[in-house]
């Protein structure tokens, strides 16, 4: 879904950072003969509801820069992946790799044999093959379901089980997007017309699945998490180390721990049937986070309209 974003916000100068640290030498924004992403517009300003990945995908590579501007790495995506695999090679820490094209194709049989699933760092987009594969590993295997990202299962997406190469969405109703559908336009092609849009919009939120779900969204900075338990039966999680109070307040990615995309609990949303127990929490000191679109159901009354052109 990701593949060629051509960001709104490239800008010449990130050509000078890319070269001064060696990152991945090639842009889609400058490339456009090999097609864009679902995040782009068609000619006619439509939205591209289709998108493949046989054909070259410059920011899919290690040290992409994503973006070009930020005081941090400016990694997301698979290329902030690689900081995961790096870590876990580096603490001796066997892994395999399954990708989502073999968790559509072939299940919850593609991960069946494994005691933990830890995702990827930006887990956003499911097909219900993948949704299911990855519930049934955690109800019907009992496996350990480690989330490591904000955001994630978010959008539903479909795809055609005897070519999967080929992935569709359709940005309807809500949620945060850069295009939306057109009326009539809510129903997936691929899946046998299928309602797309969230998958909160399809009774399945993320809170379901891994206990939170989208909330906020701000600037590509982070921030630590701020310890908030202290039950003796979760204090293993906390052994070794150092400080305790703040978790995360480092990293390449916005530099903190939380940031850009942030989740939470809600009960409401979640079935209410597992135990969820909130060991810390970020926390946004420099008010640069506003609720999801989502997560509104009103206009804010202490929110003014005069910084927006149509509000005149």
């Amino acid at each position: 879904m990701y593949g060629n974003h051509a960001r709104a916000d490239f800008q010449a100068s990130w050509l000078d950072r890319r070269k001064d640290w060696n990152a991945y030498p090639h842009n889609p924004c400058q490339y456009p003969n090999y097609g864009r992403s679902t995040y782009n517009f068609h000619n006619d300003e439509s939205g591209i509801c289709f998108a493949s990945h046989l054909r070259p995908l410059f920011n899919l590579r290690p040290n992409y820069l994503t973006f070009g501007d930020s005081p941090c790495s400016g990694l997301r995506h698979f290329p902030a992946d690689t900081h995961l695999i790096a870590w876990m090679h580096h603490h001796g820490i066997d892994c395999d790799i399954v990708t989502d094209h073999e968790l559509h194709k072939d299940g919850v049989a593609a991960i069946a044999g494994y005691q933990t699933l830890m995702t990827g760092t930006h887990p956003e987009y499911h097909t219900i093959e993948t949704l299911n594969a990855l519930q049934e590993f955690r109800d019907g295997y009992g496996g350990n379901l480690i989330y490591l990202g904000g955001n994630g299962f978010y959008w539903r997406v479909a795809a055609k089980d005897e070519d999967a190469s080929m992935l569709e969405i359709r940005r309807a109703e809500d949620g945060v997007r850069t295009w939306a559908s057109e009326p009539g336009e809510y129903y997936h092609m691929l899946d046998g017309g299928n309602y797309g849009g969230l998958w909160r919009r399809n009774d399945r939120p993320p809170q379901q699945l891994v206990g939170i779900g989208f909330a906020a969204q701000g600037n590509f900075v982070g921030m630590p998490y701020k310890r908030v338990c202290f039950s003796p039966e979760m204090e293993w999680v906390f052994k070794g180390i150092q400080n305790e109070a703040f978790l995360g307040d480092f990293g390449f990615s916005g530099n903190g721990a939380a940031g850009f995309e942030l989740d939470r609990t809600d009960r409401r949303l979640d079935g209410g049937e597992h135990v969820v127990f909130i060991l810390a929490q970020s926390f946004d000191e420099g008010n640069k986070f506003m609720l999801v679109p989502e997560e509104v159901l009103t206009t804010y009354s202490n929110v003014s309209g005069c910084s927006s052109d149509q509000a005149r």
